[in-house]
């Protein structure tokens, strides 16, 4: 008996070594083709039952994973304010400066909530910087590959909220040469990328693309912009693509990054149908429900489920306030940004700690009252009082039931009531919001 104990206890610690050792293993080849920048990265071999909450308690795997994943952005990190050209004195006071994340999904009013930052000339802002690295490094939705994802997505914002901005030439394709591109997702809706001195004339008779909205800009040089960012007062960054509340508290408890984090959530129904007007292709299968009668598959009922249940646990999260995120996490609607634009742009700037602007409220008054809406499913021009809920006039309410079966419990802790019909779906006059301030003063 003795002996078989003996020979269990070796054959644990033997199984243990390998499977370490296989781990190490993937994660190094990983690590390389990182570094040799190969677009398509695939995390299959990583153990899928590993929870995001076991590695993000687990410090000395996550450090292990994250410093394995990411020797290419660290590469750049000792680029001082002095290699870019910069002198002390020509820093913004970093006591004072603040970071702001706005996190949301994809056709949650991201786009306009940002401008409300953008359009403040003392926040050098920037939208959706992970696009290159979700195109770049392909990650699977769940498991460990899903945690991966993360790790990367947050290294890569903790580097832009220090005014890194070399970290994204890793994800750009093609690489940069001498730090210059001409392809970084959406410039033009940085206004902090398209002014002097980040904006220099194009050469003359060259064929460079000018991506920015106001001025005829040359091809970004990421030095400029890095000291642009450096120059001003504050740094704020949208995402769609940080998905996890948990994922940022390295990044919370950095001191070096004085983070605040505001999450932004709007009706899962309105969601839906938004997603289904802005990609059709995406979601074929519920525009086929709505005029066939074909009923979606179960992955797509339960990529809807997963994307409430991440909702609901970053919200319920940031609600309770643990230490680490006291007085840094804010929960808001989109909704009540529509209905009181003005009113919920100062609450955001009083919790992110900045000074709002004449321009911002110049750009919210111009941008919010506009007479007729911009057919452009991106457009951040709108009559936001009235367009806020005109998804209940054209979606079917048997998809309307099924969002409200699977995403409840994300729709009560947000405050967003159930219709019980068609007839009250559609009904506008009849509110489909409950009072809510999340905890919030």
């Amino acid at each position: 008996m003795r002996m078989r104990i003996k020979y269990a206890i070796i054959l644990f610690f033997v199984a243990a070594l390998v499977i370490i050792e296989k781990e190490n293993n993937i994660i190094s080849r990983v690590s390389d083709k990182l570094t040799l920048k190969f677009p398509q990265v695939d995390f299959v071999g990583l153990n899928n039952t590993i929870s995001a909450r076991a590695l993000t308690e687990n410090d000395s795997l996550l450090i292990g994973m994250s410093s394995s994943l990411l020797p290419v952005l660290k590469a750049q990190r000792n680029c001082t304010s002095l290699q870019a050209g910069m002198k002390m004195e020509d820093m913004k006071d970093l006591t004072d400066r603040k970071h702001l994340i706005l996190m949301a999904t994809t056709r949650t009013g991201s786009s306009f909530v940002g401008e409300f930052f953008n359009q403040n000339s003392n926040i050098f802002y920037l939208f959706e910087p992970l696009w290159h690295v979700e195109r770049t490094v392909t990650f699977e939705p769940r498991g460990a590959n899903a945690v991966a994802s993360s790790i990367v997505y947050r290294d890569v914002v903790q580097q832009l909220m220090l005014c890194d901005m070399y970290v994204l030439e890793s994800f750009l394709l093609p690489m940069p040469e001498q730090h210059v591109t001409a392809f970084l997702f959406r410039r033009g809706s940085s206004k902090s990328l398209c002014e002097w001195p980040v904006c220099t004339l194009p050469k003359q008779g060259s064929n460079e693309r000018f991506p920015c909205r106001l001025h005829r800009c040359g091809l970004l040089n990421m030095t400029l912009a890095m000291q642009a960012c450096l120059q001003k007062q504050h740094v704020a960054v949208k995402t769609v693509r940080l998905r996890q509340l948990e994922f940022l508290r390295p990044l919370v408890e950095d001191f070096r990054i004085n983070l605040k984090i505001i999450q932004l959530v709007r009706d899962p129904r309105a969601v839906l149908a938004s997603r289904i007007v802005a990609f059709p292709s995406k979601y074929e299968a519920w525009k086929k429900w709505a005029s066939q009668g074909i009923m979606p598959n179960d992955e797509e009922v339960g990529k809807l489920r997963g994307n409430c249940e991440n909702l609901q646990a970053s919200a319920q999260l940031g609600i309770s306030q643990p230490p680490w995120l006291k007085d840094r996490f804010m929960l808001i609607r989109y909704e009540d940004v529509a209905l009181e634009p003005l009113k919920k742009a100062y609450e955001m700037y009083r919790f992110a700690g900045i000074p709002i602007t004449p321009e911002v409220k110049k750009w919210i008054y111009i941008n919010t009252q506009t007479s007729r809406s911009s057919d452009n499913v991106y457009s951040t021009h709108k009559n936001s009082s009235e367009q806020f809920e005109k998804w209940r006039l054209t979606l079917s309410f048997k998809i309307a039931e099924v969002v409200q079966k699977v995403c409840e419990p994300a729709m009560k802790l947000f405050g967003y009531k159930l219709a019980k019909d068609a007839a009250t779906l559609a009904n506008r006059s009849a509110s489909l919001l409950e009072d809510r301030n999340f905890g919030m003063a």
